[in-house]
């Protein structure tokens, strides 16, 4: 089980939410997530935080993820990854991404700096010392910054269960084309009550680590938060869960039908 997953599946899974006049997130927010493999074995932990920063001379957000194996699977499968971006915090446009992870001796240490203006990412491959320059899609995102963009950008008023949504981001070396499907509303049992949330199939590569095209659900809140409540990822072998298990720093209440 590639460790990939989990904050694979959380920044890819939790790029939806919806459009709003107001900003859904700010400084301070911060996620923790527990994930479990096959509905009962502990897997590990990922957290997201957002904090206010300076890169040069632009104000930013920095956003931190991180994700680790904990109990049985890190005797089997040690992970420990970090995931940084620092965005515009009126375009939500990234301006630099870090990916340094360890995934069972399997490790990467990449540092991209994004040139919006022109459409070029700068690669700088740390742990093979190398160099490179990419084009890019004019507004190009990264994995980590997609969650926050769509957070704030996409109209969920004008979807219809069925339609599907378009955004171009970049990961390690390449553009990606990212896709996901609008599936509608749905109530769901969580660690902190009975909540109103939407639900999204991003579209994944199917083959050795995802059983099909559309093995992944994810469960955002309605209110004005759009806080990442579930994700599930029906693998090659198995299944990956991702809970809610932990928040603070919410820009607005935490809407619960009814609390446990």
């Amino acid at each position: 089980m590639r460790k990939k997953l989990l904050i694979f599946c959380l920044t890819f899974s939790l790029q939806l939410v919806f459009a709003q006049q107001e900003s859904s997130f700010g400084a301070g927010e911060w996620f923790k997530f527990r994930m479990s493999y096959s509905s009962w074995l502990k897997a590990g932990n990922a957290t997201l935080h957002v904090k206010n920063a300076k890169l040069g001379d632009k104000d930013v957000y920095h956003v931190v993820g991180k994700g680790w194996t904990t109990g049985m699977i890190k005797w089997f499968f040690k992970v420990k990854d970090r995931y940084e971006t620092y965005f515009d915090k009126e375009t939500i446009l990234p301006y630099k991404f870090v990916r340094n992870i360890d995934e069972g001796g399997h490790t990467k240490d990449i540092v991209i700096n994004f040139d919006q203006e022109n459409n070029r990412a700068v690669i700088n491959n740390k742990k093979n010392n190398s160099v490179k320059i990419i084009d890019t899609k004019p507004n190009i995102q990264d994995m980590v910054s997609t969650f926050y963009y769509l957070r704030n950008n996409l109209d969920i008023k004008s979807l219809k269960p069925g339609d599907e949504v378009r955004i171009d981001m970049f990961f390690d070396e390449e553009n990606y084309g990212f896709k996901l499907k609008y599936l509608g509303e749905e109530v769901i049992e969580t660690e902190f009550g009975t909540i109103e949330s939407i639900k999204f199939r991003p579209y994944v590569m199917a083959g050795r680590v995802f059983k099909e095209e559309e093995s992944l659900t994810l469960w955002v809140s309605k209110d004005k938060n759009k806080v990442p409540l579930r994700i599930q990822a029906d693998l090659a072998v198995g299944s990956l869960r991702a809970d809610l298990e932990a928040y603070k720093g919410l820009k607005y209440p935490f809407e619960i039908v009814v609390k446990h």
